[in-house]
C-alpha cells in the first residue's frame, strides 16, 4: 500500500499536475493540502475519471485538505481538530482505510512571529497533540500525513540563517515538532535516511534548479505501522514540471493486508 502526501497549491490550478502524478505513480492513498478551493468547486469528477474517490473539507482561496483513495472513497471520520469549535481554517481531515487511521494535515504557517498568526500556530499545534495523544492510545495503526509548516532541524533546510526569522524555525516550532516524536510518532522519511539532504518544497523555480529547499512535508507513522514500512521516497521532478506546486510529493508503501 503507498500512502502519498502532496501540498497542491490550488487543486484546480494544478490540476493536471495532480491528475499526471496519479497516473504515473498510482498511489492508494493521497492526503492533498492547500486545495484552495470551496467544497462546490473542488474537482471531484475529474479525480474520479482518473479512479480515484475522495473527501475534502474546502475553503475558498485559501487551506483546505483532502483525502483521495484509489478505486473507493475513504471513510471519513473527522474534519478539524478537535478543541476550538470557532476554529473554521479547514486544515484538517482524517478516514479510515482498509483498517488505517490516515489524516490529512495542513498546519499555520505562522508569520510573522511573533505576531497573532504565530500564536494561532502553536495553538493549533496544541490542539492537534492532543488528539494525535489519543489516536496512540487507541492502538490504532496511524498515519499523519501533510505539510506541517515546521523545518525541523538545520539539516532539513538549505541555509538556515536566512530563514532563521520565519515562522518555520521557530524554537517553539521545532520544540511542538519534537514532541510528536517524543510521544511516539516516527517521522518515516529521516527514520530511513537519518544522514541525508532532503527536501520536499523550493520557494521558486530558481531554487529547484540549486536544490535550495526546505523539508515540510512529512509522514508521521504510529508505532505499529513502522515495522511495515517497506519503502519510501520524495518525487522531486514534478516540482520541475510545467506550472507545478512548489512542493513535490512524498509517500511511503507499506506491506499491508
Amino acid at each position: 500500500m503507498r500512502i502519498a502526501t502532496y501540498n497542491v497549491n490550488g487543486v484546480n490550478g494544478r490540476l493536471p499536475r495532480l491528475l499526471e502524478w496519479l497516473e504515473e505513480t498510482s498511489p492508494d492513498i493521497a492526503c492533498l493540502q492547500e486545495i484552495k478551493t470551496g467544497d462546490a468547486t473542488f474537482p471531484a469528477a475529474k479525480i474520479e475519471a482518473a479512479g480515484y474517490g475522495a473527501i475534502w473539507h474546502g475553503q475558498k482561496s485559501h487551506h483546505g485538505v483532502a483525502i483521495l483513495a484509489r478505486g473507493e472513497v475513504p471513510r471519513e471520520v473527522r474534519r478539524g481538530v478537535p478543541g476550538n469549535d470557532e476554529d473554521f481554517e479547514a486544515r484538517y481531515i482524517e478516514c479510515d482505510y482498509h483498517g488505517l487511521r490516515i489524516a490529512s494535515v495542513y498546519l499555520p504557517n505562522g508569520n510573522p512571529a511573533p505576531g497573532p498568526r504565530f500564536d494561532y500556530k502553536l495553538a493549533w499545534l496544541a490542539r492537534l497533540h492532543r488528539h494525535a495523544r489519543t489516536l496512540l492510545d487507541s492502538d490504532v495503526p496511524a498515519v499523519l500525513a501533510g505539510d506541517f509548516n515546521v523545518v525541523p532541524t538545520n539539516a532539513d533546510i538549505y541555509n538556515w540563517w536566512l530563514w532563521q526569522a520565519d515562522a518555520v524555525l521557530q524554537p517553539e516550532t521545532r520544540e511542538a515538532w519534537q514532541r510528536f516524536l517524543a510521544e511516539g510518532w516516527t517521522d518515516i522519511t529521516r527514520a530511513r535516511h537519518p544522514d541525508e539532504r532532503l527536501y520536499t518544497f523550493w520557494v521558486n523555480a530558481d531554487a529547484f534548479r540549486r536544490n535550495a529547499g526546505f523539508r515540510m512535508d512529512f509522514l508521521l507513522a504510529s508505532p505499529p505501522v513502522v515495522p511495515l514500512v517497506t519503502a519510501d521516497g520524495i518525487d522531486r521532478e514534478y516540482r520541475g514540471r510545467e506550472k507545478p506546486s512548489d512542493h513535490t510529493p512524498v509517500w511511503i508503501e507499506l506491506a499491508w493486508r
